[in-house]
């Protein structure tokens, strides 16, 4: 398959997510979404199910573009724009339409090991990117060392999950989660006087 063909059905896939969600997505819900017809879709992937495998594998690729760190800001810097990243908040339908449809296939992860394996790529990605920058802020002094940093990057990781899925399954303002994270990497990991990178 090109990379154009490939680029379509990963944005047909990712239509019919909002319109469909995930339990009621049929194939040819993606294809009416395309050029391509329901037996092209078959043609290059046997089921939703491997099709919808390969749709995580596209938004893993663009998330790792999207919270790869800038090398030449400070580590606090760097922290807080990921978390900016994290919670931006766009509220358009088509966006909260397809939060709902992450969060049913994130649903699938007990039950599906290849889902369950796929998911645990993101999470592992959000934590080492996080466990990097606070490793850095650290050695430089910008943040504390009374705990470590893959417990750090752990706990945000879990407050940025649970703040997201709150938002999608009863509307929770992650606005207020997002204040007091960076209140906490305010007053408890910068190091006095590193204050250059907390947002106004």
């Amino acid at each position: 398959m090109n990379s154009e063909t490939e680029d379509e059905l990963m944005q047909a896939t990712y239509s019919a997510l909002c319109k469909n969600g995930y339990a009621s997505l049929r194939m040819q819900d993606i294809a009416d979404e395309s050029s391509k017809s329901k037996a092209t879709l078959h043609y290059y992937y046997d089921s939703k199910h491997e099709l919808l495998s390969e749709f995580l594998d596209y938004l893993y690729e663009s998330f790792a573009e999207r919270i790869e760190a800038d090398e030449d800001e400070a580590p606090d810097e760097q922290l807080f724009e990921l978390i900016e990243l994290l919670f931006e908040r766009d509220d358009s339908d088509s966006q909260r339409e397809f939060r709902t449809a992450i969060l049913e296939v994130k649903a699938q992860g007990p039950y599906d090991d290849t889902y369950r394996e796929k998911l645990e790529k993101f999470d592992r990605l959000l934590h080492d990117s996080i466990q990097a920058i606070v490793e850095s802020g650290q050695k430089e002094g910008v943040f504390l060392t009374t705990a470590s940093a893959d417990d750090i990057a752990d706990f945000v990781v879990t407050v940025i999950n649970g703040a997201q899925t709150r938002h999608v399954s009863v509307n929770h303002d992650v606005g207020r989660t997002k204040r007091m994270l960076v209140q906490y990497i305010t007053e408890q990991l910068l190091a006095d006087g590193a204050t250059e990178g907390i947002p106004g």
